[in-house]
């Protein structure tokens, strides 16, 4: 398996001290204004989709449901994450610019 693009920038973001993962980090980033994207994996609870996609929205942060638990976690090198969040907007911009690619080829 080709790892994505996408990925590739959420593992260099993390290298660079620039993103937080799991659901509370995640979720103070987001809170505390410093959250520039977030991403939640696809095989997230519903739960936890529906408190993000709720707070990203109030907050007027963007999200969205990209990969599974253990390929973001595998990207951040850690074991499985159902959030995080990237704090730099330069790579919140790259990693966004490579979802939408990914899903505009997939589509």
């Amino acid at each position: 398996m080709k790892l994505s693009k996408a990925l590739s920038m959420i593992s260099l973001a993390t290298k660079a001290g620039k993103t937080s993962s799991g659901e509370f980090c995640t979720e103070k980033e987001v809170k505390s204004g410093c959250a520039e994207l977030v991403i939640v994996a696809e095989d997230a609870s519903e739960n936890t989709k529906k408190k993000f996609k709720n707070m990203c929205e109030f907050y007027e942060v963007p999200i969205y449901f990209y990969g599974d638990k253990d390929t973001l976690g595998h990207a951040m090198g850690k074991e499985f994450r159902a959030t995080l969040a990237v704090t730099d907007q330069g790579f919140a911009k790259g990693i966004l610019k490579h979802i939408e690619t990914e899903q505009n080829t997939i589509a």
